[in-house]
C-alpha cells in the first residue's frame, strides 16, 4: 500500500505574489502539477494535498484531477505539524507514506521508484533523498554513521559552524512506514529557531533511516522565489531544445524561444527567433515558425509558413502560409494550401483548401469552400448587438476590397462581389453583385 501527501500550506512570502507558490507555472505547467505527474506511474492508493495558505485557490485549480484528497493545515506550525494532520486521513492505513512537496518541480518518476525500492528492500523506518551541494547554504545537514546510517538532520538554522560545512543536504523527500511514523509523531517538539515542528526530528526517533543520494542535485532543487524560478525554467527549457534539436528541429536562436513540454515536432522544422510554443502543440515535418510567432495547443500540418503571427487552439492545413501579423483564434480549421496575409484575424472559421485571405481582414463564425479569394478590408459583421451569426461562402467565390458581409448570411459558389458592397441579403450562385450608395457630389458654390 502506497500513500502519497503533497505539502501545499505554505504562505510563499518570498515569491511577492498574490498567486499562490504552488500555481506558479514552469514551462506553461503549475509547479503542483509537475509534482503530481511525477507520481503517476507509482499507482499510489491515496494522494492528498496538505493546504493551507489559500486554500480554496490550490483547491480550485486540481478541482479537475481524479484521486485527490485534500487535507487542511491551518496555523501552518512546520512540515512536522503538516504531517501530524494526515492522522485521521490515514488512520487504519498500513503501508508506506511518500512525501514530497509541492514547490520541488523537477522530480523525476524513475528517482521516485528508485527511493520506493531501496525503502521496501532495506525494511527501513524511513528513506530519504539527499544530495551533495558545492554550496548547501539554506538547506538542513543530513549525519550519517560509518555503515551509512543516517543519525540525524540539522536543519541549518539550528547547525554549529562545524556543522554547516557539511555539504551532504536533506532534499525533503521521504518514504516512511506510516504506522512507525504514526507512532513517533505526537512526540515532535517545537523547541527550535523557527518554533515549528520539524519532520526531520522523526530520523531520531525512529529505528532505521536510510538516504539515498541523487545523481542530479538540480532534480530535487526547491523554488521559494522568482528567481528560483526562472532557474528551473532555464533547466526545463534547456533539456527540451536540446533534445528537439537532436530530433531534427532548428533553433536559429534558442535562448530566444520557449516550449512546452507538451509540444511534438516533425522533422526539418525551422523556429526562427521569438517563437513560443504553449500546451499541447504539434508541428508537422517541414513547417518554418517565426520569428515572433506565439502557438498555443495547436496543430500545424507539414510546410506551415507562420511569420509574426498567433496561432491560439486552431488547426493549420498542409503547405498554408499564415501572416505576417494574422491572429488565428480558437476553433478555427484552416485547410491545405490556403494563404492567411498581412493583419488578418480569423475566429472559429473553417477555411478550404487553397483559399486566400490576403490583407486586412476580420472573417469570424464563417465556412469559406476551396479557391477563394477574400478582397483587402473584407469583413464577417458576425455579431448584431445580442448574438453571432455565421457567414458561409461558396467555392471559387471573390470578394472586393472594403466588402462588409452581414451575418447570417449565405455566399453561394463562383460569386464576385464588387468592391466596397454591403451585402445583408443571401446571393445564388453564378452571381455578380454590386451594392453600394450613390456618390453625392457638390462643387464648390452649390
Amino acid at each position: 500500500m502506497l500513500a502519497i501527501a503533497i505539502l501545499a500550506a505554505g504562505k510563499g512570502t518570498r515569491m511577492k505574489s498574490a498567486l499562490p507558490k504552488v500555481l506558479h507555472p514552469l514551462a506553461g505547467k503549475p509547479l503542483i502539477d509537475r509534482v503530481l505527474s511525477s507520481t503517476h506511474g507509482l499507482k499510489p492508493n491515496r494522494r492528498l494535498i496538505v493546504v493551507g495558505h489559500q486554500a480554496d485557490e490550490i483547491k480550485g485549480a486540481l478541482k479537475s484531477t481524479q484521486d485527490l484528497d485534500f487535507v487542511l493545515q491551518k496555523p501552518q506550525k512546520g512540515t512536522g505539524h503538516a504531517i501530524q494532520q494526515l492522522i485521521p486521513n490515514l488512520k487504519g492505513f498500513k503501508g508506506e507514506l511518500l512525501v514530497l512537496n509541492g514547490d520541488v518541480p523537477l522530480l523525476k518518476e524513475k528517482t521516485l521508484k528508485s527511493l520506493l525500492e531501496l525503502h521496501k528492500g532495506s525494511d527501513a523506518s524511513v528513506t530519504f533523498l539527499s544530495a551533495r551541494l558545492d554550496s548547501p547554504t539554506g538547506y538542513g545537514r543530513v549525519f550519517t554513521n560509518q555503515s551509512g546510517t543516517v543519525k540525524e538532520i540539522i536543519e541549518e538554522r539550528d547547525c554549529n559552524s562545524e556543522q554547516r560545512k557539511n555539504k551532504l543536504i536533506n532534499a525533503g523527500i521521504y518514504c516512511f512506514n506510516w504506522q512507525q511514523l504514526s507512532d513517533v509523531l505526537y512526540l515532535l517538539s517545537n523547541k527550535n529557531s523557527q518554533k515549528e515542528l520539524y519532520i526531520t526530528d522523526t530520523i531520531g526517533l525512529l529505528n532505521k533511516a536510510l538516504h539515498l543520494e541523487v545523481d542530479d542535485p538540480f532534480e530535487v532543487k526547491g523554488i521559494n522565489d522568482r528567481y528560483q524560478l526562472f532557474e528551473c525554467e532555464y533547466h526545463i527549457q534547456e533539456k527540451l531544445k536540446s533534445f528537439w534539436m537532436r530530433k531534427g528541429v532548428s533553433f536559429i536562436d534558442p535562448i530566444s524561444c520557449t516550449l512546452s513540454d507538451d509540444t511534438d515536432f516533425g522533422t526539418d522544422v525551422i523556429i526562427e527567433p521569438q517563437t513560443h510554443l504553449r500546451g499541447k502543440c504539434n508541428i508537422g515535418n517541414g513547417c518554418h515558425l517565426g520569428p515572433g510567432s506565439v502557438i498555443t495547443n495547436s496543430k500545424l500540418e507539414k510546410n506551415v509558413l507562420a511569420i509574426h503571427s498567433i496561432i491560439n487552439e486552431a488547426i493549420i492545413g498542409a503547405n498554408t502560409s499564415i501572416g505576417p501579423f494574422a491572429h488565428i483564434r480558437p476553433e478555427s480549421n484552416i485547410c491545405d494550401n490556403s494563404k492567411i496575409g498581412n493583419f488578418v484575424e480569423i475566429k472559429k472559421s473553417f477555411i478550404g483548401k487553397g483559399t486566400k485571405i490576403n490583407h486586412l481582414s476580420y472573417v469570424g463564425d464563417t465556412t469559406l469552400g476551396s479557391n477563394i479569394n477574400i478582397g483587402a478590408g473584407t469583413i464577417t459583421a458576425n455579431f448584431d448587438g445580442k448574438s453571432k451569426h455565421s457567414t458561409t461562402i461558396g467555392d471559387y467565390s471573390k470578394t472586393g476590397a472594403n466588402s462588409v458581409l452581414i451575418a447570417p448570411i449565405k455566399i453561394g459558389s463562383h460569386v464576385t462581389i464588387g468592391a466596397g458592397s454591403t451585402i445583408s441579403r443571401d446571393i445564388p450562385d453564378k452571381s455578380l453583385v454590386v451594392e453600394r450608395s450613390k456618390a453625392i457630389i457638390r462643387t464648390k458654390g452649390d
